[in-house]
């Protein structure tokens, strides 16, 4: 059970109701993440699903390489709901399953691609560290270029926010979905491990 109120669209005031339209009409789909707590502040979420909005159809990155980067700061934070539903996305844009899954189960990734590989191991050290080596910055930036390494920057900060506030204020599951990732302990954050370069 959340530990706010979440908004209902059977209850919004005047200045929520055109954010959540524009929320939905960006998604398609009813609010099940962050944003049902966030409306609280029509104004923030407004700007927060703008921001959203970039990232969907904006980024330079590829689909692929987003959702790499996603799950990677879904896992570290052992945020469920980011999980569950960028999993389904990561699946949509054709990233393996083997690679999905190590990241889900905390197993080094068998990458194929050194592209994503590249900006696994960026997220990775950004989410772990809160720094990058020069190492694994120059190979992120030789991979992908110089708008690919400011974005998925970006990227790792915005979906970080997005667990922040799916955690802090428990927001749960939709439909009684079980939760996706296992947690040693629920105030401990998961370690990720370097890929499995072998391949690239």
């Amino acid at each position: 059970m959340s530990r706010i109120p979440l908004v209902s669209p059977d209850d919004l005031s005047p200045q929520q109701r055109p954010v959540y339209d524009r929320i939905f009409h960006g998604l398609g789909s009813p609010l099940v993440g962050p944003l049902r707590a966030v409306l609280h502040i029509p104004e923030l979420a407004d700007r927060w699903q703008n921001l959203g909005q970039y990232w969907q159809h904006h980024t330079v990155l590829t689909p692929k390489q987003k959702e790499v980067a996603i799950l990677v700061t879904a896992r570290r934070w052992n945020a469920q709901i980011e999980w569950f539903q960028h999993e389904q996305r990561a699946h949509k844009a054709g990233l393996d399953k083997a690679v999905i899954e190590a990241i889900r189960t905390g197993h080094p990734p068998p990458f194929v691609d050194t592209a994503e590989q590249c900006i696994y191991a960026y997220a990775r050290e950004l989410q772990m560290h809160g720094q990058v080596s020069e190492p694994t910055y120059a190979a992120a930036l030789a991979a992908i270029g110089r708008d690919a390494i400011v974005d998925v920057t970006a990227l790792v900060g915005f979906y970080t926010m997005v667990a922040m506030m799916l955690n802090a204020h428990q927001i749960p599951m939709l439909d009684n979905e079980p939760p996706p990732l296992t947690m040693a302990d629920a105030n401990t954050l998961t370690t990720l491990p370097a890929a499995d370069v072998a391949n690239t």
